[in-house]
């Protein structure tokens, strides 16, 4: 180890001197790549939040056609938070994945609330309709907390990074966080090139304080003149100079050519820290792929959509402040002829404005008469100014008319229809009209999509199993505990069995008093022992990392908010499961043997609900339990009460007949013994009295 060390730092690659010199640069060249976009951009921004440099009372009167349209796109492209979803890639009967998908995504889901991920992606949003790009950064924190082991353990880094996963040896982790950090659109640069595949390196600008630098970087690398041409109080506009004012602009790189970070001030001629990078991510970039517009394949310089109609928002504003202009002429103007003695300040007060009704004395009325009455006073006619301002607005309507058909904003859009068209008519119009604001949608979500990846990369490669839990608020048992609980089982069924053996020995009944039966495991123990324990989640997440999940959102999550879409999901849910279950009692009780089959089906179509994950396993225990039942033989049939009765009743008569046959047998054989000894006695009779005859 001591010998990477010594590597590492004498390789000239890791130089501050050479590294500050290469980098700067690197930097200056990306500027002026991107300048011509990053001065447009200014441009931009200053018009959307009429920040003008021109702000005379006419330059003033302008359509605000930019804020009109990107008010509009804003709520169509995003709305509200995504809704992290993790999936298993594959969805077999797995309880180890099953629970780490579980897991990560209620991790993901505090995290998201944690970093406030909405205001980010509405920040992000509005980068991506004004400069056609919009990026975040991602970092891993952790606080630590030395351990009381008679050991006094070194300064934990500055910003809470640990490249261990495991994290250090003589210091616990208290805290463990994702932070997810918005990044202007002027703060972040990268390598030129066609396509994001081929960039090289990307950097964000990071306003640092020298309390925040020294805690950073330490006092040394302050010291040694790394930050002294840094830049302080810098600015495009003076809200953003006043921002600025006492911090420096700090670069921190990453470069995947030379897989290295590099901290570096603005102007600065040595880097601040060149170090290895604090995260192994599968794409090395520690932020996703800026959400961009429009962009060509000949670089990733995005050009904003106001470019497109820039011009017709110019001819609007021209015509805007033309009809103010001619609006101010439509006034009431009268001439009268002065000098006429009394009739002139009469008519003076009465074409006053604040006169409502004024009754006016007219001394020489004669000479009013004279002159025509009414006719003595002439008006300007203002029938021409009228027609013009028609015109103008004609004009400027059309003009609007042809931004919509630019930037693809419908009247559906706007809730500009008719009341005669039907609702059949609108959908086809909102469907239409909405086609071109899909891609936009679509790149808002994927740019989410990749923020939560990421996050949920950085969650299974460094969050530990304690904090995993904490979380989520899923409690699983560690391996030791497992462990434990089985050796006290075994333990406590040794000493059963060597109870079971003295009382055979020394004569005791086989049947053994229930303190000597073998020992059951309580509920509570079986359920634990069922779960897979937390040091298995964690593996599994450590060496799989996010490759065996599939981390997404959920559709239409970012753009059309739906508070009762949880609700739909789960009656859904409920619908499909209760009418399987009656189909598939009948079916049961038809042929027994179908019931693993109709087991593996309702876990099939459970798992395509993201409501049915949290009943999967209880829904395999009852499946397996089924089967098992299924797959049994079954007992014979027990008779009816009824039926009961009658073979009873047919074995009472049976055994009374057996009986009576019995008494008729026994009775002849009586008959017939007594009829052989009367035979035998008469024979004998007769053979005495033949001897007696032939003594005679």
């Amino acid at each position: 180890m001591e010998d990477e060390i010594t590597a590492f730092e004498g390789d000239e690659r890791w130089d501050p001197a050479k590294v500050g010199a290469h980098w700067q640069q690197e930097l200056e060249r990306a500027q002026r790549y991107f300048k011509s976009w990053h001065d447009r951009c200014v441009k931009i921004e200053k018009i959307y939040l009429d920040q003008q440099s021109d702000q005379t009372s006419a330059a003033k009167r302008r359509f605000p056609m930019l804020w009109a349209n990107t008010a509009v796109l804003q709520p169509a492209v995003y709305a509200r938070v995504p809704q992290p979803v993790v999936e298993r890639r594959f969805k077999d009967a797995e309880p180890v994945a099953r629970i780490a998908s579980e897991i990560v995504e209620r991790n993901l889901a505090y995290t998201g609330d944690e970093a406030d991920l909405d205001s980010i992606m509405r920040a992000v949003r509005d980068d991506f309709l004004l400069c056609a790009r919009g990026t975040v950064w991602l970092r891993y924190e952790a606080d630590f907390e030395p351990l009381d082991m008679g050991v006094q353990p070194s300064d934990p880094p500055a910003d809470g990074l640990s490249s261990e996963i495991g994290g250090p040896s003589l210091e616990a982790i208290a805290d463990e966080r994702v932070c997810v950090d918005y990044v202007h659109w002027s703060d972040f640069l990268h390598s030129p090139a066609r396509r994001w595949k081929d960039v090289t390196w990307v950097a964000r600008r990071v306003p640092m304080t020298d309390e925040e630098m020294k805690k950073r970087f330490g006092r040394e690398a302050m010291a040694s003149g790394a930050a002294q041409a840094a830049a302080s109080g810098k600015g495009a506009s003076q809200a953003e100079r006043a921002e600025n004012e006492g911090k420096t602009h700090v670069w921190e790189i990453w470069c995947k050519s030379e897989n290295y970070t590099v901290w570096i001030a603005d102007g600065a001629p040595v880097a601040l820290e060149v170090s290895e990078p604090p995260l192994e991510l599968t794409h090395f970039w520690p932020c996703p792929r800026p959400a961009y517009g429009t962009v060509s394949t000949s670089s990733l310089i995005p050009v904003p959509d106001f470019v497109y109609y820039q011009q017709q928002c110019d001819e609007i504003d021209l015509l805007t402040k033309r009809i103010n202009k001619l609006t101010d002429q439509l006034r009431l103007k009268v001439f009268y002829p002065s000098g006429d003695g009394a009739i002139s300040p009469a008519i003076e007060k009465a074409m006053r404005p604040e006169n409502d009704m004024v009754m006016v004395p007219i001394p020489e009325w004669a000479a009013f008469t004279d002159k025509g009455g009414s006719k003595a006073v002439v008006t300007l006619p203002i029938d021409e100014v009228q027609k013009v301002i028609v015109a103008c607005m004609a004009a400027r309507k059309q003009l609007i008319e042809d931004v919509y058909q630019i930037t693809g904003i419908s009247d559906i859009v706007r809730g500009d229809t008719q009341a005669s068209e039907t609702a059949t008519a609108q959908r086809i119009k909102s469907q239409w009209g909405s086609i071109r604001i899909r891609d936009r949608q679509a790149e808002l979500a994927r740019f989410a999509r990749d923020i939560i990846r990421l996050a949920g990369e950085i969650i299974c490669d460094q969050f530990q199993p304690e904090t995993l839990m904490l979380v989520s608020g899923i409690k699983l048992p560690t391996m030791a505990q497992k462990q434990q609980v089985e050796m006290q089982m075994q333990q406590m069924q040794m000493a059963a069995q060597q109870a079971a053996m003295r009382a055979q020995q020394i004569g005791q009944p086989a049947q053994p008093p229930p303190e000597m039966a073998p020992p059951q495991m309580p509920p509570q123990l079986q359920q634990m022992m069922a779960q897979p324990s937390i040091d298995e989640v964690a593996q599994l997440l450590r060496n799989d990392s996010i490759r065996g999940f599939q981390i997404d959102i959920e559709t239409d999550s970012t753009i059309e908010p739906d508070e009762d879409a949880e609700k739909q999901r789960r009656m859904e849910f409920v619908q499909m499961v209760g009418g399987f279950m009656q189909q598939a009692g009948a079916m049961a009780q038809q042929s027994p043997m179908l019931v693993p089959v109709m087991v593996e089906t309702l876990l099939f179509a459970a798992r395509g609900f993201r409501a049915g994950r949290q009943l999967e396993s209880m829904l395999e225990q009852v499946g397996a339990q089924l089967s098992q039942a299924a797959s049994a033989p079954k007992p014979e049939p027990q008779p009816s009460p009824a039926e009961m009765l009658k073979l009873k009743t047919a074995e009472v008569k049976a055994g009374a007949e057996q009986r009576r046959a019995e008494l008729g047998v026994a009775q002849a054989e009586i008959e017939h013994r007594a009829a052989v000894e009367q035979a035998r006695s008469e024979a004998a009779a007769q053979a005495v009295d033949q001897m007696r005859a032939s003594y005679q």
